[in-house]
């Protein structure tokens, strides 16, 4: 490492342990199971994550087939799911229904859980108050149909990825292998095509989205005026769509690097990303997977900037600044109601906590 790599890193270190920053673990260094403390659980590929409004922290576990929570005292226990890959248990209990390759989830503000069981090509919804699940949205069958229709009787090609509107009335999903972005609007139930036209390619600038390509949308994410944005996994780029259906492209230049933090975020480099959120000022944290960071895009400056990881795999620096912590394979990343940035490091099968 060069003498002004070592002066810029001692520079960002700096600057985080002086504002607070601290990196925690908040669950999955041990064998345990549910009813234990969540630091000391086992946990198998966290990927999607969410706060619900009674402070739980919820999770899907990608390879573990559940959805779990950590309580707000700290001890983890299982919403959904028998630990068994599969499809059933629909019209009945949660916790013994089956899952095929989850990989995120989204909350009402009542409670209601929406969960992307990815590989049956379905959302699934969790009752909160009776802990019973449904199917809402597709018929299991891979494939792309239905736009227009009911959402129950859509194909889709695998959801990776679930927004819901900031009035709780539209879900915004990812249909990655169809290279869309669908809506469905929960008052109807009736599906539409948001972005994407089902061909691979980047989008122009400026372009109707509903007539564009799209690579591969891997995270969507609405933030509070109604832009979508899309996290393209293998495009390494962060589009937008605006409020009158255009899209452009917003960060990344389509080549996957680990360039331009502190500068113009649409000549940085991505690599991999694979979630995104809003966070509290309108940023974008990006799960920016493949680089083993969480990078921030602001909207206002058209800029990027580096909110935690050292850029190589590991498991140190827990405890520190979080830049100066390694991570693995962040697949998913949420902020809580106080602001911290909570991240699903997927193949160090644990959550951390970055406290502002």
């Amino acid at each position: 490492m060069t003498a002004v790599r070592l002066f810029l890193l001692s520079a960002l270190l700096f600057i985080s342990s002086s504002r607070g920053d601290t990196i925690h673990l908040l669950a999955g260094s041990g064998r345990l199971g549910d009813g234990s403390p969540a630091k000391r659980a086992l946990l198998e590929s966290p990927f999607g994550l969410v706060e619900a409004p009674s402070g739980d922290v919820v999770f899907v576990e990608m390879t573990g087939h559940r959805v779990r929570a950590i309580h707000p005292d700290g001890v983890l226990f299982t919403i959904a799911g028998t630990g068994k890959e599969g499809f059933s248990g629909d019209n009945g209990p949660a916790n013994q229904a089956e899952f095929k390759g989850m990989h995120a989830l989204a909350v009402a503000k009542d409670g209601t859980l929406y969960i992307a069981d990815t590989w049956n090509n379905r959302v699934r919804k969790i009752d909160p108050k009776t802990g019973r699940i449904e199917t809402v949205v597709g018929t299991g069958e891979s494939g792309f149909s239905g736009d227009g229709g009911p959402a129950m009787s859509a194909k889709f090609g695998g959801i990776y990825s679930i927004s819901l509107t900031p009035d709780g009335a539209t879900m915004v999903l990812a249909d990655l292998d169809n290279r869309r972005v669908r809506a469905v609007d929960l008052r109807t139930n009736i599906v539409t095509t948001v972005a994407g036209n089902g061909r691979k390619g980047v989008p122009r600038d400026g372009a109707v989205a509903t007539e564009s390509p799209l690579v591969d949308p891997r995270a969507v994410a609405v933030d509070g005026s109604g832009n979508i944005y899309i996290l393209e996994r293998s495009g390494h780029a962060l589009r937008v769509v605006d409020r009158s259906g255009k899209v452009r492209t917003v960060a990344g230049t389509g080549k996957a690097g680990a360039s331009g933090d502190g500068g113009p975020a649409k000549v940085a480099t991505l690599n991999g990303p694979k979630d995104l959120t809003i966070d509290r000022d309108g940023g974008v944290l990006i799960a920016d997977t493949e680089n083993h960071l969480i990078r921030k895009y602001s909207p206002s400056a058209g800029t990027i900037i580096r909110v935690a990881g050292v850029g190589t795999k590991g498991t140190k620096g827990i405890g520190g600044a979080p830049e100066a912590a390694e991570l693995n394979q962040p697949h998913g990343v949420t902020v809580d109601r106080k602001g911290a940035i909570l991240v699903s490091d997927s193949s160090n099968h644990r959550i951390v906590k970055i406290e502002r």
